[in-house]
């Protein structure tokens, strides 16, 4: 029940309506602030000279976004137009040695930016893990990646490894960590799959050719050896009708939304308002709770637009990389929540599935979950802020599925049978809506500090209960609706007539799990 169940068309159209007026306020509160506040002094050093012509300054606080479309924007451009065009002439010329061109290229592209030492301590990494992989032991492997990773996360082993790389630039100490990072989990994706290999290993060439490709080196996203080795080995280089369409239009839009944000980061300093806590305590909650909000779609956008440039590039060569994350303005559950779907993905099939099967049993789940969240605190780097994050999505990942097994039992299932389809799912979409909020106030957590998280929580819950409380939740709950019944064209479409299984009966083995929909969640994947 519950997925595609229909609502009353008028009932939609009002939760469009009390959605669009709610952001349009909220927007309003956040461009006041911005234009009546951009002369604090807090804001000296984030808020700096935007466009000209239209008299206002930009937001500059996200390093990450300036260095790819502002102060980097010319290198990076010039680097990656360089794989294209030898990329390009390889596949016409000799397309079976095309993945060795793109290990030469980047090789050549990371000795000219990071230099030799550089090159070296990586390539020392990769014989390392590779010459474990040999063992084919996949615990001896885990140890060894991650202890290896530990090795740029922690004193003094940072500062020592760091020494190797000279000279100095803006740029440097995020390309050393990033290349670094993805490097070693990318030797460990293939230490693992070199041990599910049954007749004999890999290559270490198949290692340098799959960590050395340029679009993914720096940046990520990750994708795993298993599948870019199948790719990029792939003689058939014919593409797909209306591919070539689709990869322009795609490079288009992130064109598009990279003109929108910065037109945005202009008129609404959503950036740098969360670090003046003397200024939030003054604006709204409406405000306030706009505010983490957009904070958290900007991230996933910029994310998604990084992805998306790097994922241009990488369709361009004939490979599928991972997609872009799921938007989370459509999260309302933990199962689904990420910001990097390789990432995601590597633990998802090394680590969350390999240990917590099929994520029905309760101690499968907390053990695969567990470890899980204990490599992704790693690869965030340990603090006490993502310690306090990673407790808390771990909680609410196995809160989900502990719910979803209590709401099984009696009377709830009898409960949820009685009533109709439509009002089963506006009972959940309630319930999802603390769900929703509890996912934006962790990840806020993470994203800007634990002190705008704090206020957040408070002025939402505490401070502004009863009306405030009301009013976000019930807004809350009109964009569950709407997220719900995107969902459910969505299943028309992959599905419009599915035939129903046979009912199964209390004997029957699979009983318990298919009846594990619940009032609160659609179901866990």
């Amino acid at each position: 029940m519950g997925v595609k169940a229909a609502l009353p068309r008028y009932e939609l159209y009002f939760y469009n309506v009390v959605l669009c007026m709610a952001m349009l306020w909220a927007a309003r509160w956040i461009f006041d602030v911005s234009s009546s506040n951009s002369n604090r002094k807090t804001f000296k050093t984030s808020v700096q000279s935007g466009w000209h012509y239209s008299g206002r300054k930009m937001d500059t606080a996200d390093v990450e976004w300036m260095m790819w479309f502002s102060t980097f924007r010319e290198h990076i451009i010039f680097a990656l137009s360089g794989h294209v065009i030898f990329a390009k002439i390889c596949t016409l010329l000799a397309p079976q040695y095309r993945s060795l061109v793109f290990m030469v290229y980047g090789m050549l592209a990371v000795f000219t930016s990071m230099g030799w030492a550089y090159v070296t301590l990586i390539l020392s990494h990769c014989v390392l893990l590779y010459s474990i992989s040999l063992v084919k032991l996949r615990w001896l492997c885990f140890v060894a990646g991650l202890t290896t990773l530990a090795t740029f996360k922690m004193e003094p082993f940072i500062s020592w490894q760091a020494g190797f790389v000279s000279g100095s630039f803006e740029l440097r100490p995020l390309l050393f960590y990033g290349g670094c990072g993805f490097t070693i989990m990318r030797c460990l994706s293939f230490a693992l799959e070199n041990c599910e290999r049954k007749d004999g290993n890999y290559s270490i060439l198949e290692l340098l050719k799959y960590n050395f490709y340029l679009p993914f080196f720096y940046f990520g996203p990750i994708m795993t050896f298993d599948k870019f080795y199948i790719q990029a080995n792939n003689p058939n280089l014919t593409r797909k009708d209306g591919e070539m369409w689709n990869i322009s239009i795609q490079a288009l839009l992130n064109l598009g939304v990279i003109m929108i944000v910065a037109v945005i980061l202009h008129f609404m300093y959503i950036l740098t308002i969360p670090s003046d806590m003397k200024l939030l305590k003054h604006i709204s909650d409406w405000a306030l709770a706009g505010l983490a909000y957009l904070n958290l779609v900007y991230d996933w956008v910029k994310t998604a637009v990084m992805f998306g440039v790097i994922n241009t590039v990488s369709r361009l060569d004939h490979l599928d990389p991972p997609k872009p994350p799921k938007c989370i303005t459509m999260l309302y559950v933990f199962s689904e929540t990420h910001f990097d779907r390789g990432i995601n993905d590597f633990l998802c099939n090394y680590v969350y599935n390999y240990l917590g099967g099929k994520h029905d049993n309760v101690l499968d789940e907390l053990i695969g979950s567990l470890c899980t969240f204990g490599i992704t605190a790693l690869w965030l780097g340990p603090s006490w802020v993502v310690f306090i994050w990673v407790f808390l999505n771990c909680f609410g990942l196995n809160f989900e599925l502990w719910i979803a097994k209590f709401f099984t039992m009696e009377p709830f299932i009898s409960i949820e049978m009685a009533i109709s389809e439509s009002m089963s799912r506006r009972i959940r979409a309630v319930f999802n809506t603390f769900n929703f909020w509890k996912i934006v106030l962790y990840n806020v957590l993470v994203l800007n500090s634990l002190e705008f998280a704090n206020l957040v929580a408070k002025r939402l819950l505490l401070k502004g209960f009863p009306f405030t409380t009301i009013t976000v939740m019930f807004v809350t709950y009109c964009l569950i609706q709407l997220i719900k019944e995107r969902e459910r064209r969505q299943a028309l479409i992959d599905d419009p007539d599915p035939i129903p299984p046979p009912a199964p009966t209390p004997t029957d083995p699979t009983w318990e799990r298919q009846k594990t929909s619940s009032l609160l969640l659609e179901g866990k994947k």
